[in-house]
């Protein structure tokens, strides 16, 4: 009966001209309230008591992320599997639908300019540290061959900077989310998945220490080059612990313990690399099972280090969080 009242509520929401458009264009991209209104040539009302009317059916999800709010076409429920559906029937030959689809390859560009010129800002800086290690062509490589041919439902990088995480994991994965703090690299990260048309991929603003992810939820939680950032990589830890099925795995990329002060001093890494026992130690305190294969690509003068481990099954022995390492 709750699947019947479902469906009834969806298909009165979705059954008017400017809705059907705005799910044809929330499935091929995450759009603000401002875009979606530059594209559909309506007033900022009209649009918005549309999308409460679909938001409140469960067609559309809201997706906050700083002062602005984006939409998408919903998931994993019965409200979801019907938007999917309707959008499948919604012919895009029509003569409206193709100028929104126009319209909605305008404001990609732009959007794909705006973070071109902020990826700019920050590139010489990437750069500079790149040159201490082992390529990250290399990095990447070795990162496929630890994660194997293991099935992932949903993936995690936490961290995700560009995005690049996911991109070279997508055609592994049945679902992958990016979390950052940077809204500059989240418009990074969205454009270059637009770009490649990575329609199970996502991206959200989130801390590394409250991420916006439901607890156990997640097969494969990936911290590629972010600890070194943190003031309480314990805590970066037990929070991915969190989100982490039983008997998934966590995988953090980072430096070895080393010396070189400059990267503190110029590029505020607050830890200079880390240690194997101490990595091993959080761990242990996070209800997670070390995997006693730790992988490395030794660079002149910073090595990179792969630690894996695994969620227990024990769900009571995870506890919040009483402090820092």
């Amino acid at each position: 009966m709750q699947n019947l009242d479902t469906l009834l509520v969806g298909l009165r929401a979705a059954g008017e001209h400017t809705r059907l458009r705005i799910l044809t264009l929330c499935a091929r991209s995450e759009l603000s309230v401002s875009e979606l209104v530059q594209i559909l040539g309506q007033s900022q009302p009209r649009v918005s008591r549309h999308l409460k009317l679909m938001v409140e059916a469960g067609l559309l999800q809201r997706i906050p992320e700083g002062a602005q709010v984006f939409l998408r076409l919903a998931s994993h429920s019965d409200a979801a599997r019907l938007a999917h559906a309707l959008v499948e029937l919604i012919p895009e030959a029509d003569v409206v639908l193709s100028r929104d689809l126009s319209r909605l390859q305008q404001v990609r560009d732009a959007r794909a300019q705006r973070a071109q010129d902020y990826f700019q800002t920050v590139a010489e800086s990437w750069d500079s540290i790149r040159s201490l290690h082992v390529s990250q062509q290399k990095v990447e490589e070795k990162l496929r061959e630890i994660i194997g041919d293991e099935p992932v439902t949903e993936l995690l990088d936490i961290g995700t900077g560009t995005g690049r995480i996911l991109e070279i994991l997508a055609p592994r994965v049945q679902h992958g989310v990016g979390v950052d703090l940077s809204s500059g690299m989240l418009a990074v990260a969205r454009s270059n998945i637009e770009r490649h048309g990575l329609s199970h991929l996502r991206v959200r603003k989130g801390d590394m220490y409250r991420l916006p992810v439901e607890s156990s939820s997640v097969d494969l939680a990936i911290v590629h080059m972010v600890l070194h950032y943190s003031d309480e990589p314990l805590e970066v830890i037990r929070e991915a612990a969190r989100v982490l099925r039983p008997r998934g795995r966590l995988l953090l990329v980072d430096f070895a313990a080393h010396g070189e002060e400059m990267l503190r001093d110029e590029f505020n890494h607050h830890r200079l690399g880390f240690s194997d026992d101490e990595i091993t130690h959080w761990f242990q305190q996070c209800s997670l099972d070390a995997d006693t294969g730790i992988e490395q690509l030794a660079g002149s003068p910073l090595t990179v280090k792969f630690w894996q481990a695994r969620r227990r099954r024990n769900l009571q022995l995870l506890k919040p969080a009483i402090g820092v390492s």
